[in-house]
């Protein structure tokens, strides 16, 4: 009997198919000003961040909370790089499914981290 791996791959959290998540899913996802802000954050880096580097004025259990639901609705990935937990923007996924969403939101002037 061959044994089972474990490995990064097992810690890998399931991520939705783009074409499967409706707009009223991202729209809720996106209320919350906390995740907002990491959808900016991501947003404006262009490069992907680990979880302990946003900033986030909430404990580090809630942090976990925001963004599985941001990873739920389909707009970033998580992989892991050694220890650490990346966090990417699904961007092209986005944009193909809800073209100028996120450029409407989080463009040059369109949001911010904060409620408007």
């Amino acid at each position: 009997m061959a044994a089972v791996r474990t490995g990064a791959l097992d810690r890998v959290p399931p991520h939705p198919d783009v074409r499967d998540v409706t707009l009223q899913q991202v729209l809720e996802a996106l209320v919350d000003p906390v995740r907002r802000g990491i959808v900016a954050q991501l947003y404006t880096a262009g490069q992907d961040i680990k979880c302990g580097a946003f900033d986030m004025p909430v404990s580090k259990s809630t942090g976990t909370h925001h963004f599985r639901v941001l990873r739920e609705a389909g707009l970033i990935r998580q992989y892991y790089v050694g220890t650490s937990r990346m966090n990417a923007l699904r961007r092209a996924d986005v944009e193909a499914a809800f073209p100028g969403l996120l450029a409407a939101l989080f463009g040059a002037g369109g949001g911010s981290a904060g409620s408007r």
